[in-house]
């Protein structure tokens, strides 16, 4: 006898497309049905005018409406009440079955009386020869797994019956069984509803059986079944839907004695797979994670519910399921499946990075070549000092205690946040640990290698053709601000030069995959740690970055580029919070590390011209003195080919990358402009204006990029010879531009020293070698008269102990009176108690220093009569005339530094937690996979239209 089927249609107008546009196809499938269906009865979620014309010409027997809220399940139990027939049929607005569909599902039905439901082959609603689903299995750890989900149908799996469940969509259930099941489980949330149903279907007893024979499209945008990833919002709902599912399932089918385990581990779970989410680059499935194990935790209620439900029903054990489960092997091999590039149409496949073939090693050893005939006598040094060069701390855990939150090496005990830059010389000196003064003395011997490196990684994101990525590593390391650092020793500006291409790298494909995100998010950080001066240009090119993949993308990659930016304020919010205490916000602009007064072009007309061609120096690199009488004046033309090449980047074929080139150009040049006039830092009693250099590498970065694109695509294609000889001739005019400043140590004109290895007398280096907290008291008289004084602690001031926030105050705090009254009374032999009150704050020697050179008559005097008035006290014992000053060791018994109070050392945790979280997530991220390779594959490495066409 024929089975008399129901209907049931549920209705939701929240999709992307209009329901109505759906529903009028679902009705009108209905009624092309070779076996029509014997009642409808239809649910509307929702009100929606479109929706409701369509449903009120419908032979429906009956309309139910429920809340926009309602999902699948709750819709269709509301209709269960009204059901008239043998079997039910499950259906959305946007599930159209083929003409024969349910006469072919009926007929499996009538024939076999030990299935429970049949399902048919759903099929994509535009493409009926892609497969949505036909039939569902899980793993062992409950994972639900589409069989044949998203294949293209050939017929392949047509002779598959049997499955463990099925896509709820197109389903025809027997009317007894569906009573007797209790429908769909609600705490689904709407994903896993057949495969839930198919297995507390076959533990009573039943089968499932597939038909895939009887078609049914859907469109991926009703009620029904997991939403169609097609946007962030909808993936991150689909995602939520299903981890819920599978942790419900998990407490509802473990056995008794186990749930309480399951339940205890949801939220340790969640936190280990948001690392994994994080390798695998998929962060935004982080809170979705968090969100599913939230609620399976809090619904005990609907475990139970759940559990009754089995038992109640259950004939056979769960072993007869573990045929039809997927096995370790099987999903493991579905993961690992990889599809050929070369059989996806219109697929792009990135070609070879020619790293060996396209000669980089070449232009690294010739740089290491040139680096050593520059720098021969770096070879033989332990220690680099000179210019704004420093000693970095003996050993690991002094270097790495100057990173956190907490007393600084200077002051009685002053409190401040640690430099970023503390963070940045703790890596390089890790690289030496038994030594890591030493790890600088090999920066600067590898700083020309690795910057042609940089620069050649760097060209690869604008040309695939090596010679050009050849002149971009030739023109990065010979760089005029680049070797102005090098020969006058600026740690943090070398530094930064190295940083820069490898921040190009990453930035320039940040939106398009979260490993460039990642790697992006931690040199943001390492370039503003090393100079804070380009954070202003570094948030307006971000800015600019988000403004063009919203508009331009749609949005896509918006929340990779978010993140980019995210450790940058993790890192700089506690220096933020010091200078607004101090009512100082431009002290976050200063320069990092020892501030040294070195000459720098100045805040003039002829100044910022010697900036736009690159030289942050007014001796022309070395060149004055290099020339002599001879004129100087054609100096800095020698850079005006690299000028030239990408001043006309913007009219060539490739003019997008050639504007973006040339905005970074103008943001290095605007704050090289605006830098050199600020002056937030001070040597002493002498205010330092920021060093320019380090926003002419970024300016420098842009016009070697721009460069490179008028080479690429300035030039016809046949062009090639002239394309190597313009390149070639402005490799030579740099290289001519660079010839003083790489012959600088040979001619003794640079400032590089050998040493020392302490800033402090040999006596007091010895004392502080072993214990951090020995406390020296530096008197320096100034050449207008005054007299400074400051506390250091340890063996040597180190580049990793220096503070900004200590040298760009402009009013003294409480630290910095007393540091001066007691400076005060030492020179003045009538006051009494200062050797005392150093000694009770755990200083245990006095350093009386020269001026700086010339020492003025005014100077040389206040410094006679500070040491007649010292030697006369008969607490300190003098320990006589040293390298740095003369020396005089306190008597009296020294207190020990006062240890920091608990509540900074818990903030110095809290902070220290913060910045090791961010940075953890954002390696996370950064560590390639083999699926980020795969789709890295997939994209061109170069950035940007290639042609004016596409442009």
């Amino acid at each position: 006898m024929p089975l008399r089927v129901h209907a049931l249609l549920v209705v939701r107008p929240d999709g992307r497309t209009p329901a109505a546009y759906h529903l009028r196809r679902t009705l009108a499938s209905l009624r092309a049905q070779t076996r029509p269906v014997d009642v409808l009865t239809i649910v509307v979620c929702g009100d929606d005018p479109g929706v409701r014309d369509v449903v009120s010409a419908a032979p429906a027997e009956g309309v139910i409406t429920a809340p926009a809220s309602t999902r699948y399940a709750e819709a269709v139990a509301l209709a269960t009440r009204r059901l008239d027939g043998d079997a039910v049929w499950l259906l959305a607005q946007d599930t159209a079955p083929e003409p024969d569909a349910l006469e072919r599902l009926a007929g499996i039905l009538e024939l076999s009386p030990t299935v429970a439901y049949v399902a048919p082959k759903v099929v994509r609603w535009d493409d009926r020869t892609e497969i949505v689903s036909l039939g569902v299995t899980m793993t062992r750890g409950g994972r639900a797994v589409g069989v044949s989900d998203g294949e293209l149908d050939q017929g392949q799996h047509d002779a598959r019956e049997d499955a463990l469940g099925a896509d709820v969509r197109g389903i025809l259930v027997r009317s007894d069984r569906w009573r007797a099941l209790g429908g769909l489980d609600r705490a689904l949330l709407g994903a896993d509803e057949g495969l839930d149903l198919g297995i507390r279907a076959r533990l009573a007893g039943d089968r499932v059986s597939l038909v895939s024979s009887a078609v049914v499209a859907t469109a991926g945008d009703g009620v029904a079944g997991e939403p169609e990833p097609l946007t962030a919002g909808r993936r991150r709902a689909a995602a939520l839907s299903s981890r819920t599912a599978q942790l419900h399932r998990r407490l509802a089918y473990a056995p008794w004695f186990v749930v309480p385990l399951h339940w205890l581990s949801l939220l340790p779970l969640a936190l280990v797979r948001s690392l994994l989410h994080l390798v695998r680059k998929d962060p935004g499935l982080i809170a979705p994670e968090w969100a599913a194990s939230i609620l399976a935790t809090v619904r005990l209620a609907a475990v139970v519910r759940a559990r009754r439900r089995i038992a109640k029903n259950r004939t056979t054990s769960w072993r007869q399921l573990d045929q039809l489960r997927m096995s370790r092997a099987e999903f493991r091999e579905r993961l690992d499946h990889e599809p050929v590039d070369d059989l996806v149409v219109g697929a792009h496949r990135r070609g070879e990075l020619r790293f060996f073939s396209g000669g980089a090693p070449w232009l690294v050893l010739g740089a290491l070549v040139v680096s050593i005939a520059a720098f021969p006598a770096l070879l033989a040094w332990p220690v680099l000092g000179g210019g704004g060069v420093l000693p970095l701390s003996a050993d690991l855990g002094q270097l790495w205690a100057q990173t956190r939150f907490g007393l600084r090496a200077e002051g009685f005990d002053t409190i401040a946040p640690a430099d970023p830059f503390a963070a940045l010389v703790a890596i390089v000196g890790s690289f030496t640990p038994w030594a890591p003064s030493l790890s600088l003395v090999i920066l600067w011997v590898a700083a020309l290698p690795l910057a042609a490196l940089g620069g050649w990684f760097a060209a690869t994101r604008l040309t695939e053709r090596s010679s050009l990525r050849m002149v971009a590593g030739v023109l990065w390391a010979l760089a005029p601000m680049f070797l102005a650092a090098l020969t006058t020793g600026r740690p943090a500006a070398v530094l930064l030069h190295l940083l820069l291409p490898w921040l190009f790298v990453a930035g320039s494909v940040a939106h398009r995959s979260w490993t460039g995100a990642g790697m992006a998010s931690l040199l943001v950080v390492a370039v503003a740690a090393a100079s804070p001066s380009l954070v202003p240009a570094l948030v307006v090119l971000w800015f600019l970055a988000m403004l063009v993949v919203l508009t331009a993308l749609g949005g896509r990659g918006a929340s990779r580029l978010v993140w980019v930016i995210v450790p940058l304020v993790v890192f700089a919010a506690p220096l933020a919070w010091r200078a607004i205490a101090d009512g100082d916000g431009w002290a976050l602009l200063a320069d990092p590390g020892a501030v040294w007064t070195g000459a720098q072009v100045a805040a003039d007309a002829a100044g910022r011209t010697l900036l736009v061609f690159g030289i942050p120096a007014p001796d022309l690199l070395g060149w004055t003195s290099f020339l002599g009488d001879v004129p100087s004046w054609w100096v800095p033309l020698l850079a005006a080919p690299v000028l030239v090449l990408a001043l006309l980047a913007p009219v060539t074929r490739r003019w997008p990358q050639g504007v973006a080139m040339l905005v970074i150009t103008t943001l290095g040049l605007g704050t090289a402009f605006a830098a050199v006039g600020i002056a937030v830092s001070f040597a002493q009693s002498i205010p330092v204006a920021i060093w320019p250099g380090a926003a002419l590498s970024l300016a420098w970065l842009g016009l070697v990029g721009g460069a490179t694109v008028t080479l690429e695509a300035g030039l016809p294609a046949p062009a090639r010879w002239t394309r190597v000889l313009v390149g070639a001739a402005a490799c030579l005019s740099i290289l001519v531009l660079a010839v003083p400043a790489l012959t600088a140590v040979a001619r003794g004109t640079s400032n590089l020293t050998d040493g020392p290895a302490s800033t402090l007398p040999a006596y007091v280096s010895a004392e502080g070698r072993g214990d951090p907290n020995v406390g020296t008291m530096i008197l320096t008289p100034q050449n207008d008269g005054g007299l400074s004084a400051r506390v250091v602690w340890g063996a040597t001031e180190t580049l990793d102990g220096q503070a900004t926030s200590l040298r760009t105050r402009t009013t003294a705090a409480p630290a910095d009176v007393l540091v001066a009254e007691i400076a005060a009374d030492l020179v003045t032999s009538s006051a009494d108690g200062a050797v005392e009150a150093l000694a009770s704050r755990g200083v245990g020697f006095v350093l009386l220093a020269s001026a700086a050179p010339p020492e003025s008559d005014i100077a040389r005097g206040t410094r006679l009569s500070a040491a007649n008035a010292i030697a006369q006290r008969g607490t300190l014992d003098g320990v006589g005339e040293t390298a740095r000053g003369t020396l005089w060791r306190i008597t009296p018994e020294i207190t020990p530094r006062p240890a920091e109070p608990t509540a900074i050392r818990d903030i110095a945790t809290g902070i220290a937690i913060s910045q090791l979280v961010v940075v953890g997530i954002a390696l996370l991220l950064a560590v390639p996979t083999a699926a980020s390779r795969r789709e890295a594959r997939r994209t061109p490495r170069t950035v940007g239209p290639t042609t004016g066409a596409s442009a």
